[in-house]
């Protein structure tokens, strides 16, 4: 236990220097918020803002969770840094969870700034069973997401190259990002895509968001089952396949 705090505090500290990874995790879903909840160019019904604001919440868990996360350990593996870890009582499942851990103190930063500017944009969130139990559904949602991503992500790192690593995430999350009913609705993608979209935990926990905070609508079951599903078996598998080098 002693060695998963001290790594989960390394972790912390060395993601929150990265200047480039706030930018990416911080700076670009700010800039997605105001520019589509101004610039109405979304096929999307209401106020945009309603749509955009859970919708870049999920995208900030993605971002961050698989693709600053993935990105940041496979060059690390690349460059011998975790091959030393490797030689220390840190075992690869301790890192998954000391790295998941440092994606979390990151994400509550993303809601502390992403949440009053879109309230300042004209935001409205709505309230699915009272106050206190919506935070407890979003939540839940963002520790389930993180799972999902960070597993992923991790997967990717610990097993591919650096370089492509680095493509296969940026790749997928381009994917995810048209595909995950993030900006895009899924109603308004062709059958076959939004079913197929439906698998993966972008479009479960962009369902999520947009259902609790976007309409105050329960959460549907299948984003509850698909987010679990990759909760449980990403993070598993991740620890499983890793290689420290």
């Amino acid at each position: 236990m002693r060695a998963l705090v001290a790594q989960a505090r390394v972790e912390t500290t060395m993601t929150l220097r990265r200047g480039e990874t706030l930018l990416v995790t911080i700076g670009i879903p700010v800039a997605f918020v105001v520019f589509f909840s101004t610039v109405h160019v979304l096929p999307t019904t209401g106020r945009a803002v309603n749509f955009v604001v859970p919708g870049v919440l999920a995208l900030a868990v993605m971002s961050t969770a698989m693709v600053s996360l993935g990105i940041a350990t496979g060059f690390e593996r690349g460059y011998g840094v975790l091959k030393r870890l490797g030689s220390t009582p840190l075992r690869r499942d301790r890192l998954v969870v000391a790295k998941l851990g440092a994606v979390l103190v990151v994400e509550v930063l993303q809601a502390a700034v992403l949440l009053p500017v879109g309230v300042g944009l004209g935001w409205q969130p709505h309230a699915n069973g009272g106050v206190a139990a919506t935070v407890l559904q979003v939540v839940a949602l963002v520790l389930l997401g993180t799972a999902g991503f960070g597993g992923l992500g991790l997967l990717l790192a610990g097993t591919l190259r650096a370089e492509v690593n680095l493509a296969v995430a940026n790749g997928l999350y381009l994917v995810l990002l048209l595909l995950g009913g993030v900006l895009v609705p899924l109603g308004k993608l062709p059958h076959l895509l939004a079913d197929v979209a439906k698998v993966f935990p972008a479009a479960a926990l962009s369902g999520g968001f947009h259902a609790v905070l976007g309409g105050g609508h329960a959460i549907p079951g299948e984003s509850w089952v698909t987010l679990a599903a990759w909760a449980l078996a990403a993070p598993v598998v991740a620890a499983l396949t890793f290689r420290w080098e």
